[in-house]
């Protein structure tokens, strides 16, 4: 199948590839339940190597920058307590970690999670951490430039592949809430 961005070989509906996936990631396409058809979210293989976006666009496609978008955990704390968050911007942004992040969430304190508690309360690898198959009890902010294109690359649970997901799909993401300036230039 052709894939509707980026210059790349092959792209797999995810339902027809779940070995190619992490088992949070897996489950969360087999259990797909949005008005978005699992089979509209699409699986294709990069390679590791030019994971850094300047490389990255460089072999599969200069439109990519502005049709990626970046998934990462924050930590909010409040008191004792800690909550942790996703946040998914262009990757052409960064969060306002410190800003919208920290006021929606109600916390004192808002930061990026350390690597290690990233990947292993995800059950993903670093760099390539996706909102599909988040623990449900998370909020998922989504910027609402990311919903509104028609296709967002994103990445797949592991540091190869990517997925390309229809904008909308995010807000229909367990925990999803599109929120305007998340991603701030």
């Amino acid at each position: 199948m052709h894939a509707p961005i980026g210059n790349f070989d092959n792209a797999t509906p995810a339902p027809d590839c779940l070995d190619e996936l992490t088992r949070p990631v897996a489950d969360a396409v087999r259990h797909w339940s949005g008005t978005v058809p699992a089979d509209q979210i699409l699986y294709v293989d990069t390679e590791p190597d030019w994971a850094d976006t300047a490389t990255f666009v460089e072999h599969y496609g200069r439109e990519l920058l502005e049709q990626s978008a970046n998934c990462v955990v924050v930590t909010g704390k409040r008191g004792g307590g800690t909550t942790l968050a996703a946040c998914v911007v262009l990757s052409t942004t960064r969060v306002d970690v410190n800003g919208v992040v920290r006021r929606h969430l109600g916390a004192r304190k808002a930061s990026f999670a350390p690597m290690d508690t990233a990947t292993g309360e995800t059950g993903m690898e670093y760099g390539g951490i996706t909102p599909v198959g988040l623990p449900g009890d998370w909020p998922v902010l989504v910027d609402s430039a990311v919903a509104d294109l028609p296709y967002v690359l994103v990445g797949s649970g592991r540091r190869r592949g990517k997925l390309l997901v229809p904008g909308k799909a995010f807000a229909e993401l367990p925990g999803a809430e599109v929120m305007e300036g998340l991603g701030v230039a």
